[in-house]
């Protein structure tokens, strides 16, 4: 499989530390605030990473954070007068909820900041023991930058910016402007600190990710896992002081690839909090399925910027409409083995760096030649019982295609109106039992009328929406 090393800048061949395993670390999010479309975007990405990679026969370790201590949660804290434990949890099952929502399998490992202290503390005196880091007279410590003379080379951007260093105010403490924060002492008015060696305070942001990577990760000696991923944001300076302050206390590399997913645009304009367009997750399922939210997100590949916008969106949904119209056509049947040429074919696309739209390509040319050969043979049992592990397989790799067909085509009727459907079909079926057509005629008609078809099929009536 070849992937894009965004340290390198190219593809590359993924050559694991171990044969056919394969360690993932995921940055995921700071539990204050529902999940948006760019955490979505993040979790798709390497959801597929992690299918691909199973479907060739990799064991897969994914891992995936929370960051549960922070102070956009201490914020909340005091703006909703509810604990710590309260807000984190919250918004830790909301995360999870929407994304299961669009089909994101649950990582192996999700750790959380807050039980992770005695790892980062851990790792924190390693380089305070080695005058890599410094206490300063506050009770902060810091990262001294000058001391990693490979500090740049993941993202080959560092800058003097403090805001964009980190998560704490300008200090002047710091011996470099570069310096990072690994510990932030508490203040005055704090009443979330943890008690340390050098300061009773809280762990800095990015410390937190290569401690719980450390704690869950054994390595080689020369890597501690094989693929770090994230948004593009967090190439610097979240990735690029995670790698160094790693790279200190273990004297190995924190990672042997690191990946990231582009950013995502509302309608051409970055999504972002402070411009108000941050699309919540649960606001889209409000309107949209999951798997048609999920088959839109992964439309593009991962490494470009995506453009949300709703004609595109409805336009995606036309080809996931196709899918299942074939899987009903060959259903009911049981399935066989997917096609060898287009499972190989799939396999072959999605080990390119996860080639999308070539998959994609190839599953329109699928749909395009069943279809053809059922309008010839509609009987073919055998065509029609592979085509059914085509869809499994589909569903497997891209996570597409697993709904029961008619159920996928009811998508949008709501409950009171599912009762009313399936009450007229009853009386339907009454009618025509008693042979009074004229009746079964006119709720057909009034049926139609909702918007909705109806078939008559030998397991009975079915029905979906228009």
């Amino acid at each position: 499989m070849y992937i894009y090393d965004s340290t390198k800048k190219t593809k590359v061949l993924f050559e694991p530390i171990s044969p056919k395993q394969a360690s993932i670390y995921v940055c995921g999010p700071t539990v204050y605030d529902d999940a948006h479309l760019g955490h979505a975007r993040s979790s798709l990405s390497f959801d597929l990473l992690g299918r691909t990679l199973r479907s060739l026969d990799y064991s897969v370790t994914l891992c995936k954070n929370f960051t549960d201590i922070d102070d956009k949660i201490i914020n909340k804290i005091k703006e909703s007068g509810k604990n710590l434990q309260e807000i984190t949890t919250h918004y830790i099952d909301r995360y999870l909820e929407d994304m299961r929502a669009l089909g994101v399998v649950d990582a192996d490992i999700m750790p959380k900041a807050t039980e992770s202290l005695d790892a980062i503390k851990s790792i924190i005196q390693k380089l305070i023991d080695k005058d890599i880091a410094y206490v300063v007279e506050s009770g902060d410590v810091y990262f001294d930058t000058s001391k990693d003379s490979k500090y740049g080379t993941i993202s080959h951007q560092v800058g003097d910016d403090e805001d964009n260093q980190s998560r704490v105010e300008h200090t002047d403490q710091k011996r470099n402007p570069k310096d990072f924060a690994l510990w932030k002492a508490c203040s005055g008015d704090d009443d979330i600190c943890y008690d340390t060696p050098f300061s009773s305070g809280r762990p800095g942001w990015h410390i937190e990710c290569s401690a719980m990577i450390d704690k869950h990760f054994k390595g080689n000696g020369e890597y501690s896992i094989d693929i770090h991923g994230g948004g593009m944001d967090l190439l610097f300076p979240h990735h690029e002081n995670e790698a160094s302050q790693s790279r200190c206390a273990t004297n190995h590399e924190l990672a042997k690839y690191w990946m990231h997913n582009g950013f995502v645009n509302i309608d051409g304009e970055k999504m972002s909090k402070s411009l108000g367009n941050s699309f919540f997750v649960k606001d889209a399922l409000k309107i949209y399925d999951g798997e048609i939210l999920r088959n839109y997100l992964i439309s593009v590949h991962y490494r470009n910027d995506f453009n949300f916008n709703e004609e595109d969106l409805l336009n995606s949904k036309k080809r996931l409409d196709k899918l299942y119209r074939l899987k009903k056509r060959v259903l009911p049947t049981k399935p066989s083995q997917a096609n060898r040429k287009f499972k190989e074919s799939m396999l072959e696309a999605m080990s390119d760096d996860l080639n999308i739209s070539v998959a994609l390509s190839y599953i329109d040319e699928m749909i395009n030649s069943t279809n053809d050969k059922l309008d010839i043979n509609p009987k073919d049992k055998g065509l029609k019982r592979e085509t059914l592990a085509n869809i499994e397989f589909i569903d497997e790799l891209l996570g597409i295609g697993g709904k029961e067909p008619f159920s996928y085509f009811q998508i949008g009727v709501d409950e009171a109106t599912k009762e009313k459907i399936e009450s007229l079909i009853s009386q339907r079926d009454q009618a025509k039992k008693a042979k009074d057509y004229a009746t079964a005629d006119k709720i057909r008609e009034e049926i139609t009328s909702m918007g909705i078809n109806i078939m008559d099929t030998a397991e009975g009536t079915v029905w979906e929406r228009v």
